[in-house]
C-alpha cells in the first residue's frame, strides 16, 4: 500500500534585514509551507516575497500565528485569554490572507506556532479559541496540529485536522512534545530523524523518551531549515521518503486520500 505525506516548513521567519533559514532551498522541497504572519517573525516584505516564492513553486500557503512575542520569537508562554488568542488568530490569519490573495492564491491551511503551538496541544480554551476564529474566517482551512485538544476541537467544529509529524523532537509517553526547556527536547542525530519519519509515516508510531512506541497519525512531515545541517537533512527525508515508496503530495491530497 502506497502511503501519501506533505511536506511542510516553517518559512518567512526573518524580520527586517535578518534572516532565519533558507527559504529558497526549502521551497524545491516541500508541498506546503508555514509563513510567519508578524507577531513572532516575518514582516509585510517577507511576507509578500514568501507568498510570491511560493506561488511560483506550487507550494500551498499557510498561516503560521503565533503569541505576540517577536523578541522570544514566539517561545515563551504569556498570560494571554481566550479571547485575545482568537481575535490574534484572526488578525495574523488576515494578513496573510492579503498578499495570498494579491498574488492569487489563498491560504490553504493554518499551523499555531511555538509556545502557542504546544499550548493548544493540552489547553482546551486556547484550543476553543483557535477553532473559533479559524471558522469564523474560512471554514474550508486545514487546521494543522498535534493530536490533542486542538485536534480534537476542530474535528468537533468540522474542520480539517492535518496531524504534523516532528522527527527530531522528542515525544512523551502522552503524544505531546517535550519542552524545549528540558534536556533532550532536540533531537540532532541524522540517522535517527530519518528512521523516527519513516516510522511515523509508514507505521504511525513514534519511540518516546520513556521508551514506548506511541501512536501518531502523520500526514505532514515538518521539516526544519534553521538548524546547522537542517537543509542536508530536509533533502535526505524527502530522498528516504521516496525510496521507501511514500507518495510526496499535497495536504488536501493526503486528508482525501486517507485510508488508501
Amino acid at each position: 500500500m502506497t502511503r501519501t505525506v506533505d511536506l511542510v516548513a516553517d518559512l518567512g521567519e526573518g524580520f527586517g534585514a535578518y534572516t532565519m533559514g533558507d527559504d529558497e532551498a526549502l521551497l524545491e522541497l516541500l508541498t506546503s509551507a508555514n509563513i510567519a504572519c508578524g507577531f513572532h517573525a516575518g514582516d509585510p516584505r517577507i511576507m509578500d516575497a514568501t507568498v510570491r516564492r511560493c506561488v511560483a513553486r506550487g507550494v500551498a500557503v499557510g498561516a503560521h500565528p503565533s503569541f505576540p512575542d517577536l523578541a522570544g520569537f514566539g517561545r515563551r508562554a504569556m498570560d494571554l485569554t481566550p479571547e485575545e488568542v482568537r481575535t490574534d488568530l484572526l488578525y495574523q490569519i488576515g494578513a496573510l490572507q492579503a498578499f495570498a490573495t494579491a498574488h492569487g492564491t489563498r491560504v490553504r491551511h493554518v499551523a499555531p506556532h511555538g509556545r502557542l503551538g504546544n499550548l493548544v496541544a493540552v489547553r482546551a480554551d486556547y484550543a476553543e479559541a483557535v477553532v473559533a476564529a479559524v471558522a469564523a474566517l474560512d471554514d474550508s482551512l486545514i487546521v494543522l496540529a498535534q493530536d490533542g485538544e486542538l485536534a480534537d476541537a476542530a474535528r468537533a467544529r468540522g474542520l480539517r485536522v492535518g496531524i504534523v509529524g516532528i522527527a527530531d523532537r522528542a515525544y512523551r509517553d502522552d503524544g505531546t512534545l517535550v519542552p524545549r526547556s528540558e534536556p533532550g527536547a532536540v533531537i540532532h542525530d541524522a540517522d535517527e530523524i530519518a528512521r523516527r519519519t519513516l516510522r511515523m509515516v509508514r507505521e504511525g508510531v513514534v519511540r518516546s523518551v520513556g521508551g514506548r512506541d506511541v501512536p501518531v497519525e502523520c500526514h505532514t512531515v515538518l521539516l526544519h531549515g534553521d538548524t546547522p545541517g537542517a537543509l542536508a537533512l530536509a533533502t535526505r527525508i524527502r530522498a528516504e521518503l521516496l525510496a521507501a515508496d511514500v507518495e510526496i503530495t499535497g495536504l488536501d491530497e493526503v486528508l482525501n486520500g486517507e485510508g488508501r
